[in-house]
């Protein structure tokens, strides 16, 4: 073998390896991952350096890698990247393409620092199309996002994007307050480009409000920090506004000092703009100078003909036949974007219909936050109240007494049933309310119903009928709860309108398939009636009609409200008919499912006789922050006889456990330091057994998960009937003893 083909050889071996080496390397995702991230990087200095055609060139080679490898964050990314860029290089319309092609990757990937930083573009973009309103509203959803991930550098940017966008609007006093937090925070946290342009925006706000001597100052400052920096852009605004305001005091010779700075800065950041440009945008800024130029030259024209110069004529015409063909060339380049901005339209359309989503669900999440809130600060006092008024009532009051304590009590309990009634609302409009379907037997449950209602109707001189259809079946499953809160509701409201009269209970079958059973139940009444013009607003809350009567007759006048709720999440719907001074009817329909299991009443075993325990050696710890409410609990739990102990805080709970020997917890919830769910978190590691009650104002429902995790045996709401509470501390008792035994 000869010494060339010996070398041809060892050549193409070499050749061999690297691309194999080469293609190893394009295959591991860890060099890909760095090689994304370095693609990125040099697009942002290259923007820096106004090299946007190579920016652009980066970020597409960035993408396909991306792309190649499924990376959705830094997909989602680029995106934004390239969005930002076609903004700067005035490409509007691609650029809300790509924004909202970031958006929807973001928020898929959960991704809200980038999502936030997509948001200001788009203010940016619309701000650009004047569109300004649309551009406060991705402002702000852009802030709520920066201020939620803690970033300060692109909160004290937004904000001063909006504070521009208001001075756009005259609204120049909103302006100034955003433009003084962004100022502030950039100065705090050393940002001299927003300081800069902050600075020369104030002197925009103040120059607007009369204030020229403020407006100088403010302005000036920002020219000088801008000029330091070599913050080409930010100092270009600033020469335009300090003309502008000189101008406005009467010193002409400055401010066209200062203007010719700024039309001079102007031509340069235009010169390396298009200079760096791709191909086609230089071609369309090359056009637009001709279509300068073509002005300009109209002018010259006219000149040329008084001159009667055939000469300068013929070139002129010569540079407007190049100037014709030049703007043919851009409306054909205007007609390959119309479909373009079709899609636009479309993501544009999508996009806001996704904002206003967006707002919706953060109104109703503050809503309910709200009202859980406010019911469980109204729960805690209630307890002191009920509990108190109870006490009082069986310490053998004067008999004068006896009547305000008895209307204490009523005005207690009444604002509690209120309170719930409201949660459940909230509930019911929330989509919170859930389905638990479960067997049982409809004729029993509606017999129960209606004797545990019997008393009431009873003081009213009313008897109750029910007229159960002959052959229609009794078990079914469905949400038996829910059904029996329709009726209690129903045949409660008809009860409370009829004196001296009859009620009548009626359930009937429509229609059966599939072993589905759609049944009519009716509530009839012969009370005082509704008006026809009353009827048409009797299921909304808070009716005028419902205020009026509930101040004659009580109740809260949510209960109808209640009703309809339930019966559309059963899949049903309620009718009324009535008429005044001949009584009411109403009626609903609902499917039940059909069941051949035979339902058995059954229930806790009860034990009422605290006789069958021995209380001397039950200890009891109560742990409650509120003082009121601990000599409230300590004194029930004194008249059943029981010892206890009492603590304020859920770190004390931990160490009483560790070193006695309890037989009941009474846990609070809200607790300074640890909570009453970390405390029984912590119990739970070392005492599995222990009974613990969660004796919370809390909303029950909306927390029962945690109850459950946490370890509680049961859960007392605050504030509670003492019978019930009684109850519940025997039953409890109780088992502990069969247990043990």
């Amino acid at each position: 073998m000869t010494q060339i083909s010996k070398l041809i050889l060892a050549i193409f071996m070499l050749l061999s390896l690297s691309v194999s080496s080469q293609n190893s390397i394009e295959k591991d995702p860890e060099i890909l991952q760095n090689t994304i991230n370095y693609r990125i990087t040099q697009s942002e200095y290259d923007i820096d350096k106004f090299n946007y055609f190579e920016a652009q060139n980066k970020l597409d080679e960035a993408l396909e890698i991306a792309q190649q490898i499924d990376d959705k964050q830094s997909i989602g990314l680029i995106y934004s990247k390239k969005g930002k860029l076609q903004l700067i290089i005035e490409e509007l319309d691609e650029a809300i393409i790509s924004i909202n092609k970031a958006i929807e990757v973001q928020r898929f990937t959960k991704d809200n620092a980038n999502l936030a930083n997509s948001y200001k573009t788009f203010g940016d973009i619309y701000k650009s199309k004047k569109n300004y309103k649309l551009a406060i509203d991705y402002y702000i959803s852009a802030q709520t996002l920066f201020e939620q991930e803690g970033l300060k550098n692109n909160l004290a940017d937004v904000l001063l994007s909006e504070g521009e966008t208001y001075i756009k609007l005259k609204d120049f006093n909103k302006a100034r307050s955003l433009i003084e937090q962004s100022f502030a925070l950039a100065k705090r946290i050393n940002l001299p480009k927003i300081e800069s342009s902050a600075l020369i925006n104030h002197g925009k706000v103040y120059s607007a409000l009369g204030d020229q001597e403020k407006a100088l100052s403010y302005t000036n400052e920002g020219i000088k920090l801008a000029k330091k920096n070599n913050y080409g852009d930010i100092l270009n605004e600033g020469y335009l506004v300090f003309s502008d305001i000189t101008q406005s005091i009467g010193d002409y010779k400055l401010s066209n000092e200062y203007l010719r700075n700024h039309l001079n800065l102007s031509d340069s950041l235009r010169k390396i703009k298009r200079e760096n440009l791709s191909p086609d945008k230089k071609v369309q800024f090359l056009i637009n100078d001709q279509i300068e130029n073509s002005k300009r030259q109209e002018e010259e024209i006219k000149e040329a003909k008084s001159k009667n110069d055939l000469s300068t004529l013929i070139s002129i015409l010569s540079v407007a036949l190049i100037t014709i063909l030049s703007l043919l060339t851009l409306s054909l380049y205007k007609n390959n974007n119309i479909r373009l901005k079709t899609n636009n339209m479309l993501h544009k359309k999508n996009a806001e219909l996704i904002i206003a989503k967006e707002k919706a669900e953060l109104a109703s999440k503050t809503k309910a936050n709200f009202l859980s809130t406010v019911t469980h600060e109204l729960r805690t006092p209630l307890y002191a109240v009920t509990g108190l008024s109870n006490m009082l009532l069986e310490e053998n009051p004067r008999p004068e007494q006896v009547q305000h304590l008895k209307s204490l009590k009523f005005s207690g309990d009444y604002l509690l049933t209120f309170i719930n009634d409201i949660l459940q609302i909230n509930k019911i409009e929330a989509n919170k309310v859930e389905i638990d379907p479960e067997s049982f037997n409809l004729k029993k449950k509606i017999n129960n119903i209606i004797l545990a209602l019997n008393n009431s109707a009873l003081d009213n001189n009313t008897k109750l009928h029910l007229e159960y259809e002959k052959g229609l079946p009794e078990n079914f499953i469905a949400d038996q709860l829910k059904i029996s809160q329709i009726l209690i509701n129903l045949i409660g409201n008809s009860i409370k309108f009829t004196k001296d009269g009859d009620i009548w209970i009626r359930v009937n079958k429509i229609n059966e398939e599939n072993n589905i059973f759609n049944l009519r139940f009716e509530v009839e009444d012969n009370g005082i009636g509704i008006s026809q013009e009353k009827q048409e607003n009797m299921f909304e809350s808070f009716s005028q009609g419902s205020i009026q009567i509930n101040r004659k007759y009580g109740g809260t006048g949510l209960g109808l409200s209640i009703v309809k709720g339930l019966i559309e999440i059963l899949k049903g719907k309620i009718y009324l008919k009535s008429e005044l001074d001949k009584g009411s009817t109403f009626y609903f329909e609902i499917p039940l499912k059909y069941t051949d299991q035979e339902v058995l009443e059954t229930g806790p075993k009860q034990f009422n006789e605290a006789k069958e325990l021995d209380l001397s050696k039950v200890k009891v710890l109560v742990v409650e922050d509120n003082k009121i409410n601990q000599m409230i609990t300590k004194k029930i739990l004194t008249k059943m006889e029981l010892s206890c102990d009492v603590v304020d805080n859920g770190e004390s709970a931990v160490d009483m456990v560790k070193t006695n020997n309890y037989d009941i917890v009474l846990m609070d919830i809200h607790m300074p330091g640890i909570s009453g769910i970390e405390a029984t978190k912590i119990i739970r590691t070392f005492d599995k057994q222990l009974t613990i009650f969660a004796l919370t104002a809390v909303t029950i429902e909306d927390k029962m998960h945690e109850f459950d995790e946490a370890g509680f045996t049961d859960i007392i709401p605050k504030p509670f009937k003492q019978e019930e509470f009684e109850k519940k501390l025997f039953n409890a008792l109780s088992s502990n003893k069969s247990a043990t035994s």
